[in-house]
């Protein structure tokens, strides 16, 4: 692979030849920057995420190393979510905030949006004083916020075909109101999101 390409272009070779190695250490050699490199990383704990013992150990510890010492905060923050997005860990403790279970719940009813919407995708402590997983809470948030967002942007569409106001049924009026809540609900699960990130080291 020549020197000087892109990064993600360098990591993606060596990914689909198999040589995650060099893939890592390209990674370490390459000034870090929150657009190709951080795509390039994501990359690899994707692939990281698929091996076990060792053999995952020889990719995960290393790019660990880099991402904890990153001085710029938030994309030491995004790259551990990444990882996270792919089953890595690259924090134990070192980036994202500690969350109890009372933080979350306080936050989510601040907010307004109800906490047990994580239970069914992640487990969350039987005491309000125990840590919860701060990364699965954030990526969860996002991940609704996405889903509502969507779904208020698909109702939309169907509403620019209605006729004029003094046409509207009260089916149609419903469905704009679905709009509204969508992209209200949308706006709240990101503004979660933000609150559990926002002590990031």
């Amino acid at each position: 692979m020549t020197q000087g390409g892109r990064i993600t272009d360098e990591v993606e070779f060596f990914r689909r030849r198999g040589q995650l190695q060099h893939a890592v250490r390209a990674v370490r050699t390459r000034a870090p920057e929150r657009l190709r490199w951080r795509v390039a990383v994501a990359g690899l704990t994707q692939s990281a995420g698929a091996l076990r013992g060792r053999s995952r150990m020889r990719i995960e510890e290393p790019i660990r190393e880099v991402v904890l010492d990153l001085p710029d905060r938030m994309l030491r923050r995004e790259t551990v979510l990444d990882a996270r997005r792919h089953g890595v860990d690259l924090d134990r403790g070192e980036i994202l905030p500690c969350v109890t279970r009372w933080d979350l719940r306080r936050s989510s009813f601040l907010i307004g949006v109800d906490h047990l919407a994580f239970v069914p995708h992640m487990r969350l402590p039987d005491e309000y004083s125990a840590p919860i997983d701060t990364a699965a809470a954030v990526l969860l948030s996002r991940a609704f916020a996405v889903a509502h967002k969507s779904r208020a942007e698909r109702l939309q569409e169907t509403c620019d075909a209605l006729p004029s106001e003094a046409q509207v049924t009260r089916q149609q009026q419903q469905r704009l109101q679905y709009v509204e809540r969508d992209k209200d609900l949308a706006r709240r699960w990101m503004a979660l999101a933000k609150v559990l990130v926002e002590d990031s080291r």
